[in-house]
């Protein structure tokens, strides 16, 4: 599913018009983008919750040539799910 299939959904569902709906979901997704670059997690009840993690530094592996290849560390998001989503997805 992508951004657009949201709002069209909610447009659908809702009536409301295509342009405010897309507006409303871009500035949610920015107001999660924010909240993650700036390290806060984000607890979304029912549905999950969204975090920055930091991946420590490794020692990877080409898989095509075997060659050793250090790995630097870095930050990731990680999502778990909520009890809600669970329950829907089983």
């Amino acid at each position: 599913m992508r951004k657009r299939d949201i709002v069209l959904k909610i447009s659908q569902d809702t009536q409301i018009k295509q342009v405010v709906v897309k507006e409303i979901v871009q500035r949610t997704f920015d107001a999660i983008y924010e909240a993650l670059r700036s390290g806060k997690r984000i607890e979304l009840r029912n549905f999950g919750v969204f975090q920055v993690k930091r991946r420590k530094k490794r020692i990877g592996r080409n898989p095509k040539t075997g060659e050793v290849v250090p790995v630097p560390e870095r930050n990731t998001v990680v999502f778990k799910p909520g009890l809600e989503m669970k329950k829907h997805i089983k």
